[in-house]
C-alpha cells in the first residue's frame, strides 16, 4: 500500500471527516483521464509536399493535408468512393447532360471571414479552366461553357458536351473552391471553407492544422492535427511506438509491420487503393517511340518476382492503367508474361544494340527504390544497361513531370478513374494515339453506366496492346494507427486523410 496509505489512514483515524473527502478526491481523479478525451493527433506521411494548392500542383502529399480538411469542393467523395454533397448541399442533372443546378449551403465563410457563394463558383472554374491554367485536371474544366448565378446560393454550371463523369470530377481535390482575395497566397498558407485552418509548416517536418470553430457544418473532435514527414520507415516505426506518432496511413515499409501486428496498442488496417506502379516511358525518346521496344521491356520484368521481393503478397501484377480496386478493371496481367528471350529478340528486332543506356529515375519513396533496383536488374538480364537515378520529389516532379526531361521513371499513379492521361495532348509519358483519344472521347461523353464500362475495358485493352508504359503492380496500403483512434479512412479511393470525422476512444 505504500506510506501515502498509510498516511490516509492516519488522517481518517484522527480526523473521520476527511475520509468522506479523500474518497470524493480520489473518485474525481479516476474520472478525470475520461472526462479529458484527447483532442491531438499525430499523422505520418512518406514525403513533404512542394506547396499546399492542390489547384496548381499535382503532388499527392497536398491532397493528404488539405482535401475536406482545408479545402472544400461542391462535392465529395466518400471512402466507398461515391460522390456525395459538400458546398453544394444537393444538385440536379439535365437529360441531356448539358447542365448542373447546385443548390449551395448556407452561412458558409473561408477561413480569412470571405464568403462563400455563387461569385466563389464562377471564380474558381473560370481559373481551373483558363488557357493560362496551372490546374493539374484542367481538361475537366474546359468543358464548362459558363456558370451562371440565379441567386447568391445557386450555381447553374453549362456544358458544351456532356461529360459522363463530371459530377465525380467536380468532388476532386483540384475542383476545391477558391477565394479570390486569398488564392494567391495557398501555395503555402491556405485558406479555405472546410473544417481545419492552416496553422503553420515547419519546412522538413510538419504543417500543423487547427479546428475552424466557424465551420459552417458539424464541428470534429480533433482540435489540432500535425502532419509529420517522416518517409523513412524504421524512423516511423519508431516514432509510432514512442508516440510522436499516432497514425500512419500507408504505411512504408511491409517489412515493419510485425512490430505492430501483435502489440494490443496498434491497429494494422489492410485497405485498398487506386495506386497503379508503373515503369513510365518517355515516347518522345528514341527507342521509346517504338512498341516493340516498349513491349520487350514488358516481357523482360518478372512483375510476380518483383512482388514477391519487395514482400506485397497482396499486391496485383496489372496489365494496364487500372488498379483491381476500380469497379470497370479488365484483368490483362497476362498480356506480356516474363520471357527474357523473346524480349531479346524484340530489342534486336528494333535496332537496340546491347549495352544501350536506360537512366531510371527514382524518387525518394521506398516501393519506387526497391522496384527501381529490381527493374534494373532484369533490363540488365536483356542486355540493357539501366542506371539509376535518385531525384528528390521537387525535382522529380519538375524534370520528369513538367519537362519530360527523363528516359523512365517508377512512379505510382494514385488518382482513380485515370484514363484521360493517355488522350492529353501534353503530357510527361509522350503517347499520342488518335485511335485512343477517339475512343477516350467516347468514353468521356457517354451518360450510360454499362456503355461507359465497355468503353473503359476497351480503353484498357489497347493501352495494353501499345504498352506506353510497363504497368507493374497495384500497390494496395496498410495502415498503422493507435487502437483507440476511430474514424480513419482504412481505403483511400482518391487521395486524402480527412480528420473531420476522426476521434479517441474515451
Amino acid at each position: 500500500m505504500g506510506s501515502r496509505g498509510v498516511t490516509l489512514q492516519r488522517a481518517a483515524h484522527d480526523a473521520p471527516g476527511l475520509l468522506a473527502y479523500g474518497a470524493a478526491l480520489l473518485l474525481a481523479m479516476t474520472m478525470q483521464p475520461a472526462l479529458a478525451q484527447k483532442t491531438t493527433l499525430a499523422v505520418g506521411m512518406a514525403l513533404e509536399p512542394p506547396v499546399l494548392d492542390p489547384t496548381v500542383n499535382p503532388a499527392e502529399p497536398i491532397r493528404f493535408i488539405t482535401n475536406g480538411n482545408v479545402l472544400e469542393g461542391l462535392l465529395r467523395i466518400d471512402q466507398a468512393g461515391e460522390v456525395q454533397p459538400l458546398l453544394a448541399r444537393s444538385w440536379t442533372v439535365s437529360a441531356d447532360g448539358l447542365r448542373y443546378d447546385f443548390q449551395l449551403q448556407p452561412g458558409v465563410r473561408f477561413h480569412d471571414g470571405a464568403a462563400f457563394d455563387c461569385s466563389v463558383v464562377q471564380f474558381s472554374y473560370g481559373r481551373a479552366a483558363a488557357a493560362d491554367s496551372l490546374n493539374p485536371q484542367r481538361q475537366f474544366f474546359v468543358p464548362i461553357k459558363g456558370v451562371a448565378c440565379p441567386s447568391p446560393l445557386e450555381a447553374v454550371v453549362t456544358l458544351d458536351h456532356p461529360v459522363g463523369s463530371f459530377a465525380y470530377d467536380m468532388a476532386w481535390p483540384d475542383a476545391a473552391m477558391v477565394s479570390p482575395g486569398s488564392v494567391t497566397g495557398n501555395g503555402p498558407h491556405p485558406i479555405g471553407t472546410g473544417p481545419y485552418r492552416f496553422d503553420s509548416w515547419r519546412r522538413g517536418d510538419s504543417v500543423v492544422l487547427v479546428r475552424n470553430d466557424g465551420y459552417w457544418g458539424q464541428k470534429p473532435a480533433i482540435r489540432t492535427v500535425t502532419f509529420r514527414f517522416i518517409g523513412d520507415p524504421l524512423a516511423a516505426t519508431n516514432a509510432l511506438e514512442s508516440g510522436g506518432l499516432d497514425a500512419y496511413p500507408s504505411f512504408p515499409s511491409r517489412q515493419l509491420l510485425a512490430r505492430f501486428t501483435h502489440d494490443p496498442r496498434f491497429a494494422v488496417v489492410p485497405g485498398s487503393s487506386p495506386n497503379k506502379v508503373i515503369l513510365a516511358l518517355n515516347e518522345a525518346r528514341h527507342p521509346f517511340d517504338d512498341v516493340r521496344v516498349r513491349r520487350a521491356l514488358a516481357m523482360a520484368i518478372d512483375r510476380p518476382a518483383i512482388l514477391q521481393a519487395i514482400d506485397v503478397p497482396d499486391g496485383r501484377v496489372i496489365g494496364s492503367h487500372m488498379a483491381p480496386s476500380d469497379p470497370d478493371y479488365v484483368d490483362l496481367s497476362a498480356r506480356y508474361p516474363f520471357d527474357p528471350a523473346e524480349a531479346k529478340r524484340l530489342l534486336a528486332a528494333a535496332g537496340v544494340r546491347p549495352g544501350t543506356r536506360i537512366a531510371i529515375a527514382i524518387p525518394p519513396i521506398d516501393y519506387a527504390r526497391q522496384t527501381g533496383e529490381l527493374v534494373a536488374a532484369y533490363l540488365g538480364q536483356v542486355g540493357l544497361d539501366a542506371e539509376l537515378v535518385p531525384v528528390e520529389w521537387p525535382q522529380w516532379l519538375s524534370r520528369v513531370f513538367v519537362h519530360a526531361d527523363y528516359d523512365a521513371t517508377v512512379i505510382a499513379h494514385v488518382e482513380p478513374h485515370d484514363l484521360d492521361l493517355y488522350a492529353r495532348p501534353h503530357y510527361y509519358f509522350g503517347y499520342h494515339d488518335a485511335g485512343y483519344a477517339a475512343l477516350y472521347r467516347q468514353y468521356d461523353a457517354s451518360l450510360d453506366p454499362a456503355q461507359r464500362h465497355l468503353l473503359s475495358a476497351a480503353l484498357q485493352r489497347k493501352l495494353a496492346d501499345d504498352e506506353p508504359n510497363v504497368f507493374l503492380f497495384s500497390l494496395p496500403r496498410t495502415n498503422v494507427w493507435d487502437a483507440k483512434l476511430h474514424g480513419m479512412w482504412h481505403d483511400q479511393p482518391i487521395p486524402a486523410v480527412p480528420i473531420a470525422g476522426v476521434s479517441w476512444a474515451p
